[in-house]
């Protein structure tokens, strides 16, 4: 089995991947935006982290947060943000892919991927490129030609706020 390290950094800045179960496209359906949005505004009153950059796509989102200055615990928010997605969706979607037999045994639903991706950002110039990426991340995926054609991203308060 892999040996999956995280990074943790009090107060620290990190690029995150999460997934959806077998690429499944929920994530851009009236439900799904609703759930995620309420989800991470619930998670975030508790406990606060910033968003610094966001882009969600029909199967899987990009996002960059920073945490608190003593804070680390960015695996808890996620926890908590994708579970009460699950709780919210999970009949509503009714989605037609099978759970893994491991995933029956620790009774995951069938909305997520079990792991996702993060990363520390090292410094200004890390931050800008991931931006970019997240940004530019419907054009690479063929949705739109102009990442401003993207309604779910942050590239257009970025535009507003300069």
């Amino acid at each position: 089995m892999p040996n999956y390290r995280r990074c943790y950094r009090p107060g620290g800045t990190f690029f995150f991947t999460h997934v959806t179960y077998q690429r499944y496209p929920w994530l851009c359906t009236d439900l799904g935006r609703q759930a995620l949005r309420h989800a991470i505004i619930t998670v975030r009153q508790k406990h606060p982290f910033t968003i610094d950059a966001f882009v969600l796509l029909p199967d899987h989102f990009h996002c960059i947060w920073t945490l608190p200055e003593e804070d680390v615990d960015y695996a808890k928010r996620w926890r908590l943000i994708k579970l009460m997605v699950t709780k919210a969706c999970d009949q509503e979607l009714a989605l037609p892919s099978e759970k893994s037999a491991s995933g029956e045994r620790r009774r995951e639903g069938n909305l997520w991927q079990r792991r996702y991706w993060e990363r520390c950002i090292r410094d200004d110039q890390d931050f800008v490129s991931h931006c970019e990426y997240i940004h530019n991340n419907p054009v690479k995926h063929g949705l739109v030609r102009c990442p401003t054609d993207w309604a779910f991203s942050s590239v257009h308060r970025y535009l507003r706020e300069g």
